[in-house]
């Protein structure tokens, strides 16, 4: 009887809490739809131009399942160094140039494939052609492993995720242990509150980033073409975000627990849409959305950085939009507090 009685309380309080049951029964729900947006929608479809190529040879191209467009040297270096094509064809006599973009190991290898099976049908049975491919990276290289690849994004999501996860814990324990509520006793604004734990709270994010990079460079190996210290900014960065929309959100939980119910909703459609897959066939409104997350813009930067050997001046842009999440986050943050005092 005891046992039944403690059972119907604890039902009682679950139902109570409208959060958990919305996460329990529509949170499955939605990480399941984006999955099959990612896995139903997209398609890996290799976009390559062609320069200089007999027309019988362009037909065959055309038949593949790759993006073909005939154009000039020039133009074709132009598309491959703005990443707007997975590479080149380029026909020079006596040798077909296959010039590839390089950072994504799965792409060069659809091109290569794609260039060799078009130049098997353009000549039939002739079994030299594939030694009169000559291919050459923008970025890269043979040596370019999956690992290296997908890194990039897998750092940036760790730092972001155990930055979030830790922020918003402690956040919530000085909240609900009484420690804010002193403080906000105090004359103390609200936005030196957030300041402050922000900066306290972001030493530990720097050396948790710090450890985590050294890591996967220099324990683990992993790849990077740019040096120790443009890699770091980026991803303290990223661990600013993460430590800035966990305090925020940390605002709105009572509990550690309905702490933890925000990572289904703000940090599992954010891995699924920051770089692990093709996301090029998708809809309009998905690579919107995918543009509008901070780790799709911070895996934007890390690969910019880690596998093309970009300089931060070349990748202004994710860097920008990260620091203005990390600035949005803070003034809601102060906001935020007005429910708990008003200046």
């Amino acid at each position: 009887m005891r046992i039944v009685s403690l059972a119907k309380r604890l039902i009682k309080q679950i139902v109570r809490d409208k959060r958990s049951i919305a996460l329990l029964f529509m949170a499955p729900l939605v990480v399941l739809w984006l999955l099959s947006v990612v896995f139903t929608t997209s398609e890996t479809k290799s976009a390559i131009d062609v320069v200089g190529a007999p027309a019988l040879f362009l037909e065959k191209m055309k038949e593949t399942d790759a993006s073909v467009e005939a154009v000039s040297l020039e133009e074709a270096r132009r598309r491959l160094a703005d990443g707007e094509t997975d590479g080149y064809i380029e026909f020079a006599p006596p040798k077909v140039k296959v010039v590839l973009e390089g950072s994504d190991p799965i792409a060069n290898q659809a091109v290569v494939k794609t260039a060799q099976e078009s130049l098997m049908k353009f000549s039939p049975g002739n079994a030299v052609l594939k030694n009169v491919v000559d291919v050459t990276y923008l970025h890269g290289g043979s040596s370019l492993s999956l690992l290296d690849y997908f890194a990039p994004v897998l750092i940036g999501f760790f730092i972001f995720f155990f930055v979030f996860l830790i922020s918003g814990v402690s956040f919530l324990r000085e909240r609900t242990g009484g420690t804010l509520e002193r403080i906000l006793a105090t004359p103390i604004r609200r936005y030196e509150i957030v300041l402050g734990y922000f900066l306290g709270f972001g030493v530990f994010a720097v050396l948790q980033t710090t450890l985590v990079q050294w890591f996967a460079l220099e324990v683990i190996e992993i790849r990077s073409a740019g040096n120790f210290g443009s890699v770091l900014l980026i991803n303290i960065l990223v661990a600013t975000v993460a430590l800035s929309l966990g305090s925020l959100l940390s605002a709105f939980a009572r509990n550690e627990f309905q702490m933890v119910q925000f990572i289904p909703v703000v940090v599992v459609p954010q891995i699924f849409f920051s770089g692990l897959f093709d996301l090029r066939g998708m809809p309009e409104w998905v690579l919107w959305i995918t543009e509008s997350l901070p780790l799709t813009q911070a895996a934007d930067a890390l690969r910019g950085v880690m596998i093309r050997g970009q300089s931060l001046g070349e990748i202004q842009l994710p860097l920008w939009v990260l620091l203005g999440y990390s600035a949005l986050f803070l003034t809601l943050n102060v906001l935020a507090l007005r429910r708990y005092r008003k200046v």
